[in-house]
């Protein structure tokens, strides 16, 4: 009886060391650099919006979270502490107050009506928002109280098919 508790013992002893990475508690995160959008190409690091999620996980995999393809809005990956979201089915790119990165043009937090220099005339216009016909489809800013751009959403589709989560 006294061999039966020893190898038992043993078996647990060597299982735990066995399993024990497998339940670390100290994991590091996986870390992204900050995000660069150029706004003139549509793009975030050469990512477009139209690109599977796959690729946008592989360079970026710091995603605070993640939606599947039967969400609301369709798959999304979400980097919340960086201000930016990836609506990956619908295929378009969302910048909120709180970006944490570099953008090629400083929209958020600019006047409306002071866009003209870098984006033209809008093609359509509302109260609250802009929508820019751009080369690699739409770029929609949108304003608050203030008449301040508070969110940036640009797309590889043209403003008739864009379809943007609400």
């Amino acid at each position: 009886m006294k061999q039966f508790f020893i190898l038992l013992f043993a078996t647990l002893l060597a299982l735990d060391q066995a399993f024990n990475p497998l339940i670390a508690q100290l994991r590091s995160k996986p870390s992204c650099g900050p995000f660069e959008v150029d706004i003139l190409n549509g793009t975030v690091d050469k990512i477009k919006p139209d690109f599977p999620i796959e690729q946008i996980r592989e360079k970026y995999p710091c995603f605070t979270g993640i939606d599947s393809a039967k969400a609301k809005c369709g798959s999304a990956l979400f980097y919340s502490d960086k201000g930016i979201k990836f609506y990956v089915s619908r295929q378009y790119v969302e910048i909120g107050p709180d970006f944490k990165g570099k953008l090629s043009i400083p929209l958020l937090g600019a006047q409306k009506g002071s866009l003209f220099k870098y984006l033209g005339n809008p093609k359509i216009k509302d109260i609250d928002w802009e929508a820019y016909e751009m080369s690699y489809g739409t770029l929609v800013v949108h304003y608050n109280s203030q008449s301040r751009v508070n969110l940036v959403q640009f797309s590889t589709k043209t403003s008739e098919v864009l379809d943007l989560c609400e």
